[in-house]
This record gives structure tokens, sequence and C-alpha cells, in this order.
């Protein structure tokens, strides 16, 4: 939700095969990082890390990355060798802006940037991995044509009318694709709604009202609600749409970033303290970008009883929705 990725393909040489291989920079330049961190293949690392980890608790959990499709091959781009192991790691792919929003919301992705991102989009779907986008637009003809053109590529799409995710849209007034259907795999869903923010919603008793009312197969949400996590009950009422068909419901996380609004936070943290915090987003206030390899914040993410991931799980939801798995671009560019 936070960010894009850059719209250039990156050319690596043999990005990824050994876990301490060169990193190069955006540039194309051709230089190795300084410290000689390979951003991508510890981004790939934790995806995978974090993927073993939820499926020894549910066999069944879905590990949804939302952009960073870069990592999927050596090159950085569909031309390139599918790392096996990272796509074999995760159940889907979530994409923003494939068709509309890269460059303004409601307007189209200029066409070069839609075709390398459609491109490894369609590379993930060759490989087993299932494709959410989420395109931002607004207009009914624009709405329209964004659900026309995912369909057409085979993709369970969702066209967010406001960036911030903070409305279940009216428009379209029957959700597309609706179905009655009991969708119990992410392969079977036809539709999705993606919000996060809840603050169009008095209380939590009216978020889960207004969810339980709709007829998406699949819901991406946000754990807690003003600072409490929903519980095992509110899922089991999200867990049915209102025509009766039993649904799936996912819970994002962010784990290239930490976010001083989340339970985790602690108040005497700032930049460089810990060490692995490094620098606050300038686009995203309270987000901060955070050395993701670490194992201490690792730990937060996964791992362990307390960690986010857990609390995910405990609540029943159904999978975890990554977010700033594009981080290394950051890193890349900063070394």
């Amino acid at each position: 939700m936070k960010k894009t990725v850059s719209i250039l393909p990156i050319i690596f040489s043999l990005l990824g095969v050994f876990h301490t291989s060169e990193t190069w920079n955006n540039s194309g330049a051709g230089r190795p990082s300084s410290d000689h961190t390979d951003y991508r293949q510890e981004m790939r690392n934790f995806v995978k890390n974090l993927s073993v980890y939820a499926k020894q608790q549910n066999a069944d959990f879905l590990i949804i990355p939302q952009n960073g499709q870069e990592l999927a091959t050596s090159s950085g781009d569909a031309s390139g060798v599918p790392y096996l192991d990272y796509l074999n790691a995760i159940d889907a792919t979530g994409r923003e802006d494939l068709f509309y929003g890269y460059s303004k919301d409601n307007k189209p992705t200029p066409s070069a940037d839609q075709q390398y991102m459609l491109n490894l989009c369609l590379l993930f779907e060759k490989n087993g991995v299932e494709v959410l986008t989420t395109d931002y637009c607004h207009s009914k003809s624009k709405v329209n044509k964004s659900y026309r053109q995912n369909k057409r590529n085979d993709f369970i799409s969702f066209a967010a009318h406001r960036r911030n995710l903070d409305e279940i849209p009216s428009y379209p007034s029957c959700v597309f694709n609706e179905n009655s259907k009991d969708i119990l795999r992410i392969s079977e869903a036809k539709n999705f709604l993606y919000l996060l923010n809840y603050s169009n919603f008095r209380t939590k008793t009216a978020l889960i009202e207004a969810l339980a009312k709709t007829n998406y197969d699949l819901l991406i949400l946000d754990l807690f609600f003003h600072d409490k996590p929903l519980s095992s009950g509110d899922l089991e009422k999200l867990k049915t749409k209102a025509n009766g068909g039993k649904r799936l419901v996912v819970s994002y996380m962010s784990i290239g970033e930490a976010e001083d609004y989340r339970y985790y936070w602690q108040s005497e943290w700032q930049v460089g303290s810990p060490a692995w915090i490094k620098a606050e987003n300038p686009d995203w206030e309270g987000n901060y970008k955070v050395n993701y390899w670490d194992k201490g914040w690792q730990q937060i993410i996964y791992g362990n009883d307390s960690s986010y991931l857990k609390k995910i799980i405990d609540a029943g939801f159904d999978g975890a929705y990554l977010d700033i798995i594009d981080a290394f671009e950051y890193f890349e560019n900063h070394h």
C-alpha cells in the first residue's frame, strides 16, 4: 500500500544465487554495495522463513507478499530464471497500480511500466502463484475497465476508489464476479476487498456488521481496530459472505518498515535506536525503514508467541498480506 516498485527493469548478474553475493545498485552501473549485502536475497529469505513458521502453525495459512515482484527472478524482470524456492514459499502475490494509479490515482499506468509489471505478474501465474491486483481509480468507466483488464489476465482484482483504503466501495453496486460459492483456497477467489483504514467506522461492531453484509470472496483487513486486535469471534462472523458462501480473511502486515502506531513500538525508539531503525519514510509519517534482515526486527514479526504473525494466526486469519516487500530498493539506492 505504501509505495510501488521502480518502473525500470533492473539487470542483475546471478543475483541471489549465493547468500553473500554482491548487490548492484538501481542505476545499473554495476557497482557492488559497500557492505556486500544481497538485499533482495535477504528479503527472499525473510519471506521464506516467515512462510515456514506460519505453515508449521497452520498448513493452509496463506502467505501473500505485495509488490516486489522482482524477487521472483535472477534478473529482476520476467526474462530471468525463476527462484522456485521463493515462488513455492508463497501462495499469491499482490500488485498495486498495474493498470491505474502508478503515476497518479485514476490515471492509466504508463504503458511501459504497465507492461513491465504485467510480464512479472504473468510469470507468477505461470509458476502457479495467484495474482491479486489493486488499481486506484474511481470514475465508473475506469473501474469497469480495470476489472475487465485484470479478468482478461486471470488476475483477482480490486478497484480502490481511495488510496488510503478506508471504504467499502459503493460502485459497482454488486461485487465484480459475485458468487455464492464456498471459497476455501485462494485460487477459487474471484474478487476481494482491501480495507485497512477503519476511520469511517465508529465501532468495531459497525465494522464487522458492514463487512458481513458484503459478498467479497476475500477480505484483506488490518488486525487492529483502534489498537485492539480483532478476535477469533470477529473472524468467525467475517468468514461467511452475506449470500451464505464461505470466504477467506487475510491480515495486512508490514514487514519492510516499522510503524510507530503498532503495539510493538516503544516510546524511546528513534532512528538509530534500535540500530536496525534506519530512517523515517518521508512519504508516510510514522513509518520507518528497517534492516529487515536483522534478527531483532524479525523476532517482532515472526517466530515466537508474542510476534505479530502469531497474533494474526491466533486471531483466526487465513493468511497474511505482507507489505513493503520492495524495501530492498531503498537499501540498494542508499548504499
